[in-house]
């Protein structure tokens, strides 16, 4: 959101200081009109309706942001859960994994516990992660695609807008207004382009990708803890996930869970 307030500020005082009424760029409803519905039309059409309709719950994670899981508290609770699973036997976590808020790794644990094959319980968590990169990337991509299309009928817009005022050069107190109105089309297509749609697809991708790594840490972790590997080599091996601003508040979980 704050972005996007600064993108508006910066264009619309960009507009008043050369001169322009504000007015003047909403009152052009002809343009306003060809660029909002023709790239929702074409970008609508462009992908399966059901991907359209979860776009209003997509677009509000794009200006929410998704929240972003820590990965330093879920390294702790790995080198916990790996701690007692060497001391006391994989069936200790049962009671442990129903306490798990997130579902991905409250599923993982469980399977680990019950004595999956470690391959398989392999195969089956990366898979539930491929589904849902596809699932992230239609989202990404749908803005992407309004990015692309909404310039291309500013500049039909601007050419409907010329077509109009060459028809009326015999009036030449009208031209230069109309000339003015043609261009006002453009800068819609422009600007919801590069100040909406393209950033949204460019923070969707982002947070997918903060979520894929999190996934991925924890497949790592479970894998761990059904191997029994020691807490100190689980704590090292999944600190390269864990920016290096956040490692102190990891460092020594394994000798605090120990203890």
């Amino acid at each position: 959101m704050i972005g996007l307030i600064l993108t508006l500020v910066g264009v619309f005082v960009s507009v008043i200081l050369h001169g322009i009424s504000p007015i003047f760029l909403f009152m052009e409803f002809g343009s306003i009109i060809i660029v909002v519905m023709g790239c929702f039309g074409a970008t609508i059409s462009s992908f399966p309706w059901t991907v359209t309709q979860t776009m209003g719950k997509v677009i509000g994670k794009a200006l929410k942001g998704g929240e972003k899981p820590s990965a330093a508290e879920t390294i702790k609770q790995i080198v916990h859960m790996t701690t007692r699973a060497r001391g006391e036997g994989l069936l200790a976590l049962e009671e442990e994994a129903k306490k798990i808020e997130d579902p991905y790794f409250k599923k993982g644990l469980a399977l680990a516990v019950d004595g999956t094959d470690p391959d398989q319980l392999k195969k089956t968590m990366f898979a539930e992660i491929i589904a849902m990169k596809e699932r992230h990337k239609l989202g990404a991509a749908w803005c992407e695609k309004a990015g692309v299309y909404a310039p291309t009928f500013g500049i039909i817009g601007a050419v409907f807008g010329l077509i109009s005022t060459m028809s009326k050069l015999s009036q030449p107190n009208e031209v230069g207004a109309g000339i003015a109105g043609a261009f006002v089309a453009t800068f819609w297509g422009v600007f919801i382009a590069n100040g909406i749609f393209l950033p949204w697809s460019a923070k969707l991708k982002q947070i997918s990708a903060d979520e894929v790594a999190h996934k991925q840490l924890i497949v790592e972790g479970v894998m761990a803890i059904q191997a029994g590997v020691s807490p100190r080599i689980v704590e090292e091996m999944l600190m390269s996930h864990v920016p290096p601003a956040e490692r102190e508040e990891t460092d020594g979980a394994a000798e605090r869970a120990a203890a």
